[in-house]
């Protein structure tokens, strides 16, 4: 009796001096969440019922994700188009920042993130994570040309195919080289060329077609074509390549990072045979609901593989809707009027009731839906006011994980942590930079949000200018739909938000070249 006692004094002293003898036979992948991230492409506030219950489109899964988790409310993309915005969530710094100041690349456009730069998926590669991106890329890519292209082939910016690109070489620039271990992608927006799916650094298949450009609202340019790709079935495509990823992870001991950046709604807007007729509100409507299917599939085989409890997963948007709204008109593209006559719907508002277009300051081209779910963390049906931008999924993750990272390269990025556990925790995040396609920006503190400048600097008119007088002060707890401009009656609010922008920015918003135009 006397031995055994020693035996379990001896034991007790073990576990209080070497605490990790605690973790015995746990599984240490269990300890960090799997983290989904789908990023829809142009899905507006209004797209989604949780946001806009006056909707007449169905949407069940955001449904169902607003019933499981989180809806933010105010949630922002740190642009009001792709390219940025997509920069910014990769990198948790503002792509003002870098070298593009406005509008947004190409498919054939040079890589804009720098090499060794840190990345979500650097951080979460560095505390065990499989990392993998597969969708819309639209980051520029490292293609390889032939020995007569010209000296000005890297370029920023939409423009037509160079005839000198070789598609037989591996690319040496592709999500592979900034911190993910398998990517899956197209190039840029669904509607630019060159139409090929890349796995790593290959081209999936040859490239050996052209095809002409397609009107509005099937849009999209002249260009080649690979033998394995249709731009029709390119969303189910590619969100079931997603959904492959995530059942090959399932018996890995090991936490996996999937960011899915999705091709749509942005045009061309084409939906499957599955979905046409079905929303009764045209194409568009039609379309978002092959989007909410889309999104259906992936989250449902995270469920089907028993990965849901430990699973962190986030569904937003890169800006507001190409959709805008004409009151006597229902919604229009930006695009000449009489292109789109067939595509309006008076029964639906894509933006909500936020003012403008994506591309614009207005609150429709970067406010965003936001939905998180992670069953061991978030309370289900919850909501949260707290303003957030996409920049901050970095700190989250880092955060979340206990991961380390230099928040000196994502100076932007703050961590949402606590109100993913309590919706009602303070923010510590300094005030919100918003930008807009043609470099238009607003700084957001609260209830108020300073644009600098003197229109939409995007697609509505009047367009304006940077920096150009009159400013527009709006109180949106009071006024969401900017409708009211109250600077003269708040001149301090003025003051002290145009002193924040200049903190915050460090001049880095200053103009560079090239510059690209108003995509």
């Amino acid at each position: 009796m006397k031995m055994q006692h020693v035996v379990s004094a001896l034991l007790m002293m073990g576990l209080i001096l070497c605490p990790t003898l605690l973790t015995w036979g746990i599984d240490r992948a269990e300890e960090k969440p799997n983290i989904l991230v789908i990023l829809c492409d142009d899905l507006g506030y209004g797209d989604v019922q949780p946001l806009n219950p006056t909707s007449k489109i169905p949407t069940p899964t955001f449904n169902q994700l607003a019933s499981q988790g989180m809806t933010f409310t105010d949630a922002h993309s740190p642009s009001a188009v792709c390219t940025p915005t997509r920069y910014g969530l990769i990198s948790g710094r503002y792509c003002w920042r870098s070298e593009l100041k406005r509008g947004v690349l190409g498919g054939y456009s040079r890589p804009l993130l720098k090499a060794n730069q840190q990345t979500i998926a650097t951080v979460l590669k560095s505390v065990g994570y499989k990392t993998a991106c597969v969708g819309k890329w639209h980051l520029g890519l490292g293609w390889q040309w032939s020995e007569t292209a010209p000296n000005n082939i890297n370029h920023f910016g939409i423009a037509g195919k160079p005839e000198t690109v070789d598609y037989t070489k591996p690319l040496t620039d592709t999500p592979v080289s900034h911190g993910f271990d398998w990517s899956y992608i197209i190039p840029a927006s669904l509607d630019m060329s060159p139409y090929v799916y890349i796995e790593n650094k290959d081209v999936t298949k040859p490239v050996k077609q052209v095809i002409e450009s397609n009107p509005f609202p099937g849009f999209y340019r002249k260009g080649e074509v690979a033998n394995d790709f249709s731009i029709e079935g390119c969303l189910d495509h590619l969100s079931e390549k997603a959904a492959d990823f995530i059942r090959n992870q399932a018996n890995e001991n090991q936490p996996f990072f999937l960011y899915v950046p999705l091709p749509a709604p942005h045009k061309p807007v084409m939906p499957t045979e599955a979905f046409k007729g079905q929303s009764k509100l045209g194409p568009y409507g039609d379309f978002i609901m092959q989007v909410d299917a889309a999104i259906a599939r992936i989250i449902q085989t995270v469920d089907d593989t028993g990965q849901a409890k430990n699973t962190l997963v986030v569904v937003t948007s890169d800006n507001g809707s190409f959709m805008r709204r004409n009151d006597t008109e229902g919604f229009v593209d930006h695009v000449k009027d009489q292109k789109v006559q067939a595509f309006q719907s008076t029964n639906h508002r894509a933006n909500g009731p936020l003012r403008g277009t994506k591309a614009d300051i207005w609150e429709a081209g970067h406010r965003v839906p936001f939905l998180v779910r992670w069953p061991t963390k978030v309370k289900p049906g919850t909501r949260c006011d707290t303003t957030l931008c996409l920049v901050d999924l970095l700190a989250t993750f880092a955060d979340v994980t206990g991961a380390n990272y230099d928040p000196k390269q994502s100076e932007d990025s703050f961590s949402l942590a606590k109100q993913l556990s309590n919706p009602n925790s303070p923010s510590v995040r300094p005030p919100v930079i918003h930008h807009s396609a043609a470099g238009m920006f607003a700084i957001r503190r609260g209830q108020w949000k300073l644009i600098l400048g003197n229109g939409s600097g995007g697609r509505q008119a009047p367009r304006g200018q940077a920096f150009g007088e009159p400013y527009h002060l709006m109180d949106l707890n009071q006024d969401l739909n900017e409708q009211n401009n109250v600077l003269t009656e708040n001149p301090q609010i003025k003051e002290q938000l145009i002193s924040e922008f200049e903190r915050i920015s460090h001049k880095d918003h200053l103009p560079s070249n090239p510059k690209s135009k108003v995509p």
